[in-house]
């Protein structure tokens, strides 16, 4: 970014000397913001107002006397005001041709955010600014909190590890008032203009900032690519509920979860993912909030002005607190909404509205767990396979059939970020009657998948994502083990059985597998999932878990079912129940009945049951969590390693009745005896 060609001295002289003449361009909306910062400037000796421009002229008092007023920009260019800085903070849509004109009459620039409304006047606009040798300074305020500067030395001194990825997340609420405040607003376009007033480019825009400064990405080169998963409940053209997943030149991934269609507004926050804990950045209250093995602690910081910030640079050089350049990588985020399909409406039966008339606002059940799930999981809305998002790619899911009857969706987990140990799984497995029993990228442990078959230690290679335990730590580090596991083409002969491979952590093949799948209603209200594998080494391996490194109790690893959150949960074997009696026994079978799928104010939970019947081919024991989180596994190394030598192989097959309803024991017993419920 260039500055003018003047001497310190006498750069000195005209900020530190006489005020700097001010011109501001817009004095409604957030130019009424920058009235009050103005009057504070003045008062302190260091700006003049000398004009403001605006169609719509202030209110009576609101300028000084010596201010004069003008209806539009070249109106006041004409006045011969000579202002040494003119900001301007007016729509979207006027930023390019404002910024431009203000360029060439020879005046440095504070330009609200974001700067222009697509890549092209970005563009247009640097090129203007370094022919002109003036400096442009753009309104992304958060960037001036000193809260910065603590988490650069935070992430150098390791105070959370080495950072693995950035989350962003906001949740606020705007009513239909918000929308019919200007012609503009909500708008994708307006007579052929480009306006881009989504809640990743406008509303929530310094969320998006923010993460970007934080992970070093600041120009268009430090940035490898831009995903959009955008959705509206409101009836406008833009987003108002959005997944915008970025991924840095240097390979860190940022993800940002941001909606307006919230319960209820919070204060939006940038969440820093260590390997040796987390840091919360609330960017509205300059606040930070770290957590690590040490503890936790917070801090408050103050706030660096902008437009003091930009008159210390024509002054004295300092360096500016977020330069046009350095903008770079957000226009690369807002290229891609401006350039993404439009976004999927969210269906009326998922959106409850809240008041009446135009203060009514729209609100998505359950949107914010879905925003933590984003973050945590590096996934998008679609990802999520959330009700009201876009269906997956036919490429990534297929569905599990019996008779043409869907019963679960088998997903290649392919797209899954690395740290959650992509593979394949089942999501959503339902009941014949719609009941969802499986969850998948939940905030707690997002690299729990549905319905499937993992190990976390495979010759030192974690299938299973998020940290591993060692015996030598006798505890769980983040360590960059992660392997994937492929899902080979289905071939036209075997439909039912897919071949598999099990890469380490770079590229090398250990286990092939042979996995069937079959779905069959064997009821009115059940249906029986029989899943197989035949697991061959490619080279000598050692199947482990958490039990066999070390951690008592911890022995899971093989099939595992991750359940939603339910209530009124009942466990129980032929023997046995609660999770406590039956956590690591070995029984024929093991039976799961709660209540699944309450949504408050919405709907109701449904009473379901799931029996698992152990393999026939070894008496492995039953891995159960229902107070922590809701979870059945068959461990297959509970507490040692399983070996094999290259080219031997293991099985495994268990079953999986689906049922609606609670069942008592009786009823489970005849069920596994029979196959069927009567």
């Amino acid at each position: 970014m260039g500055t003018k060609d003047e001497g310190p001295a006498d750069a000195a002289t005209r900020h530190h000397g006489a005020p700097a003449r001010i011109a501001l361009i817009g004095v409604h909306g957030f130019g009424a913001h920058h009235l009050k910062n103005l009057e504070r400037l003045t008062k302190a000796g260091m700006v003049e107002l000398v004009a403001v421009a605006d169609p719509n002229p202030p209110s009576p008092g609101a300028l000084p006397d010596t201010t004069a007023v003008h209806p539009d920009l070249q109106s006041l260019l004409a006045g011969n005001h000579s202002p040494d800085v003119v900001i301007v903070a007016t729509p979207i849509q006027t930023h390019a041709p404002l910024a431009l004109a203000t360029l060439a009459a020879g005046a440095d620039l504070y330009l609200e955010k974001p700067p222009v409304a697509s890549l092209a006047d970005f563009r247009q606009l640097q090129e203007a600014a370094e022919a002109s040798g003036r400096s442009v300074q753009i309104g992304f305020q958060s960037l001036g909190s000193q809260a910065l500067a603590a988490v650069d030395r935070l992430l150098k001194d390791g105070t959370i590890g080495t950072l693995q990825g950035v989350g962003a997340t906001g949740r606020w609420v705007r009513d239909r008032a918000y929308y019919k405040r200007s012609r503009w607003a909500g708008k994708r376009s307006m007579d052929g203009v480009d306006v881009v007033d989504g809640v990743a480019t406008n509303p929530l825009a310094h969320a998006i900032a923010t993460a970007l400064r934080i992970a070093g990405a600041r120009t268009v080169d430090d940035v490898a690519s831009v995903e959009t998963d955008l959705y509206r409940a409101n009836d406008i053209e833009s987003d108002d509920t959005s997944v915008i997943r970025i991924r840095t030149a240097a390979g860190l991934p940022i993800t940002c979860a941001l909606t307006l269609c919230a319960a209820e507004s919070a204060e939006p926050y940038i969440t820093l993912q260590g390997t040796e804990g987390t840091a919360v950045f609330h960017y509205t209250e300059d606040r930070l909030h770290v957590s690590n093995a040490d503890g936790e602690y917070s801090q408050e910081f103050g706030r660096d002005d902008l437009t003091e910030n930009l008159l210390d640079h024509l002054a004295a050089g300092t360096e500016l607190t977020s330069a046009l350049n350095d903008s770079g990588a957000f226009m690369l985020v807002l290229e891609a909404v401006r350039t993404a399909e439009p976004p999927a409406p969210v269906s009326a039966g998922h959106v409850r509205w809240v008041g009446d008339g135009d203060a009514a606002h729209a609100v998505i059940p359950g949107v914010e767990d879905a925003l933590e799930r984003a973050i945590g999981a590096h996934a998008t809305f679609s990802e999520l396979a959330l009700p009201w998002a876009r269906p997956a790619d036919p490429a990534e899911a297929r569905n599990l059939f019996d008779g043409g009857r869907p019963l679960a969706v088998q997903r290649t987990g392919a797209r899954l970020n690395a740290a959650l140990s992509p593979r394949p799984y089942l999501h959503p497995v339902a009941t014949l009657g719609g009941t969802v029993v499986t969850d998948h990228l939940p905030a707690d442990h997002p690299w729990h998948l549905g319905a499937g078959f993992a190990l976390q230690d495979v010759n030192g290679t974690n299938f299973w994502g998020g940290r591993t335990y060692t015996r030598d730590a006798g505890a769980y580090v983040s360590r960059p083990d992660h392997g994937r596991i492929e899902l080979l083409p289905a071939t036209a002969d075997e439909p039912d059985t897919r071949q598999l491979r099990w890469l380490g952590t770079a590229g090398q093949p250990l286990l092939a597998e042979r996995r069937t799948l079959t779905g069959e209603t064997v009821g009115e209200r059940v249906w029986r999932l029989d899943l197989g594998t035949e697991l061959t080494a490619v080279v000598d391996v050692s199947l482990g878990s958490p039990g066999s490194n070390g951690a008592a109790g911890s022995g899971y690893g093989g099939f595992f079912w991750r359940l939603p959150a339910c209530s009124g949960a009942r466990i129980f074997t032929s023997d046995a129940e609660g999770e406590p009696a039956v956590h690591g026994c070995v029984a024929p079978w093991l039976a799961w009945t709660a209540s699944f799928g309450e949504v408050p104010g919405i709907r109701s939970g449904q009473p379901a049951t799931l029996v698992f019947r152990a393999p026939a081919e070894a008496a492995d024991p039953w891995f159960v969590r229902c107070s922590g989180y809701p979870a059945v596994g068959s461990a297959l190394a509970w507490d040692r390693p399983v070996a094999l030598a290259a080219g031997e192989s293991l099985r495994r097959s268990l079953s999986v009745w689906v049922c609606d309803g609670e069942l008592a024991p009786a009823a489970v017993e005849s069920l596994v005896a029979s196959g069927t419920t009567g």
